[in-house]
């Protein structure tokens, strides 16, 4: 079945307000203080937990 009448604009896009994107979730490394991305590795030093660090290799 089809829409009687047609929805306007501001009423499509007050719907669809609550559709933006939310901004990423960045955590300090408790190592080095640099932001990295919650439950993952360190892009700076590689730390994930206690006892379970990643090798980076570093730009020179």
């Amino acid at each position: 079945m089809l829409p009687k009448k047609k929805q306007s604009r501001s009423r499509t896009r007050s719907r669809r307000s609550h559709h933006a994107k939310a901004p990423a979730n960045y955590a300090d490394c408790p190592r080095c203080n640099s932001p990295k991305l919650p439950h993952a590795a360190c892009d700076n030093c590689g730390y994930v937990r206690p006892g379970l660090s990643l090798k980076v290799d570093q730009e020179k």
